[in-house]
């Protein structure tokens, strides 16, 4: 299975788009995130993140909560990859990015279309899209208040 998380809310564009970080509202919905993956017991083997500040510390939120340590892949800082390439071998992954780039992956391997929201996780296995949860969904999943993450 490939889960496709996409970064929580990020502060405004100040000229260097690869250092924009996560807002306090990223923060809960990353934490969101990997509180409710933990709570559906999930089993993440390995977490790739973009490079980017704001997927990076959204990587490093969830993975908190499911003591995985993310690792940089650049394959996901933006434009196309193919993430059965890119997760091979690893099991379980967990992928951190941006759009529309996760939306686009889930419609190539699908056939479905999608728009994740940010701190949105699209889950994936082979050509079957098993389940799109917004960042209210993973709230309520985490036990969390819709009003903590903003949904």
């Amino acid at each position: 299975m490939i889960y496709l998380l996409r970064h929580g809310d990020a502060e405004p564009g100040n000229g260097d788009d690869a250092a924009r970080k996560l807002t306090p509202k990223g923060e809960r919905q990353a934490k969101a995130a990997g509180r409710a993956l933990a709570a559906l017991n999930v089993k993440i083997d390995a977490c790739l993140t973009s490079p980017k500040a704001r997927a990076a510390q959204t990587a490093r939120l969830v993975c908190d909560a499911l003591s995985v340590e993310p690792e940089t892949a650049v394959e996901l800082r933006g434009g196309g990859f193919e993430a059965p390439a890119l997760t091979a071998g690893r099991g379980e992954v967990l992928l951190v990015g941006h759009e529309p780039d996760f939306s686009a992956e889930v419609g190539r391997l699908t056939g479905g279309k999608v728009k994740l929201r940010k701190g949105g996780l699209a889950i994936v296995d082979g050509s079957t899209l098993v389940g799109l949860l917004q960042p209210g969904d993973l709230a309520a999943i985490a036990g969390m208040a819709n009003a903590e993450v903003g949904a």
